[in-house]
């Protein structure tokens, strides 16, 4: 269990919307790998949080005309996530060149572990859901007024340090300086329209979710209730 799941919800039960007014990476990338949502789309969150969200689009564009912010993903069936963590896995047992097949259980944890820092456990537990699995949960990037997106210095799901928010702020020269501005201008817009930012992915904000409730008590000393938990049927 990791430390925000320990915070309490008290679900509000307000629905899931489309995200009409922003642009979305086309296609769904996990779609695109076969992850199965069936009639379920990826791009929907939560009232209040798609409302919020379009707050943060309208100040980006305050300060950077022509820019828009860019859905990678948003709500996440559990079958989705279990789905993407075993994918990942996957994949990284690749990258390091481990067959998972004939792995011992202490590589295997050791993968798992570095995964799971990146990825949560696709839990069926009400009390410790996914954020995504909430529709509280958002993965995001900028795009600027030509319609390139922005260089963010690395992409998204990265299983890497880079992936931090901070990475590039101890770099001194001119790119992973730009690069950490950009990020800045991310989390700041999101920030100010009442997001909290995953603190290993400078592409993850939330609100209204377990991490994002987690988060702004240690910001602000007070204890603060998730009110968006799981969207699955109980098991």
């Amino acid at each position: 269990m990791k430390p925000y799941q320990q915070v309490p919800i008290q679900e509000c039960g307000e629905p899931l919307v489309p995200l009409a007014d922003f642009l979305v990476v086309t296609p769904h990338p996990y779609v695109a790998l076969g992850a199965p949502y069936g009639a379920r789309s990826p791009y929907w969150l939560r009232q209040s949080v798609a409302a919020a969200l379009l707050e943060a689009q309208q100040s980006l564009q305050a300060q950077r005309p022509g820019w828009q912010i860019q859905i990678f993903d948003a709500y996440r069936p559990l079958v989705v996530q279990r789905f993407m963590v075993e994918h990942t896995a996957q994949e990284l047992a690749q990258h390091q060149g481990l067959d998972l097949a004939q792995a011992t259980e202490a590589e295997k944890q050791a993968l798992m572990d570095t995964v799971h820092q990146f990825w949560a456990y696709p839990s069926l537990n009400p009390q410790t859901p996914p954020p995504h699995s909430t529709g509280a949960a958002v993965d995001l990037t900028l795009v600027d007024a030509t319609g390139q997106p922005v260089n963010m210095g690395s992409p998204i799901d990265e299983v890497s340090e880079r992936s931090h928010p901070d990475f590039f702020q101890r770099q001194t020269d001119e790119w992973s300086q730009q690069v950490q501005r950009d990020r800045g201008l991310l989390r700041d817009i999101m920030l100010a329209a009442g997001f909290q930012q995953h603190p290993n992915e400078w592409w993850h904000f939330s609100q209204g979710d377990q991490l994002w409730a987690w988060l702004l008590a240690r910001s602000t000393q007070q204890p603060h209730t998730a009110r968006y938990g799981s969207l699955e049927p109980p098991p």
